[in-house]
């Protein structure tokens, strides 16, 4: 059984879950959960996921993926919040979380730990081939219908003056 939400219960706070990657529709999710929480109320959670890699025989080259695979998560929240504050969101509350599996499972782990998580919000690729691998497993792989929380897909083509219409 899912775990009720208690985002608007005393000492809990609404979040937006955004997940990071170095996709440039990532960017368009960003924005549009930051301008909804600007509207409505709430904080930003960026996740990281590190995913593992195949044939990985040693622990010593395990551990040097997890290094640099978390060295470039904080980078990426860096550059995230860099873009945040530029577009006049400094005051947005966020946390950031970095998590190590497969990432749909890892998404789903978080939302069911975390009552507060109310909203995924996720951006879709522009490529002709589709949505997204995160997009299209989530909306019609073993994951769909695994989330108990609403899920927005952004155009990933939507900048941040595009989506000032819509959030």
């Amino acid at each position: 059984m899912a775990k009720q939400r208690r985002v608007f219960e005393q000492g809990h706070h609404r979040k937006f879950l955004v997940v990071v990657d170095e996709s440039s529709e990532v960017e368009s999710a960003l924005f549009y959960a930051a301008l909804r929480i600007s509207h409505t109320s709430g904080r930003l959670l960026l996740l990281y996921v590190i995913e593992p890699q195949e044939y990985q025989h040693w622990a010593g080259i395990r551990q040097v993926q997890l290094e640099e695979e978390t060295n470039k998560a904080k980078a990426l929240f860096r550059l995230m919040r860099r873009k945040l504050n530029n577009a006049g969101f400094e005051a947005l509350e966020h946390e950031e979380v970095i998590l190590e599996g497969n990432k749909s499972e890892q998404i789903v782990k978080l939302i069911e730990d975390d009552e507060d998580v109310a909203i995924l919000v996720l951006g879709a690729s522009t490529d002709p081939k589709g949505p997204g691998p995160l997009v299209s497993s989530i909306g019609s792989g073993q994951m769909a219908g695994n989330f108990n929380v609403p899920i927005t897909i952004v155009p990933g083509n939507l900048g941040l003056e595009d989506l000032k219409a819509f959030a």
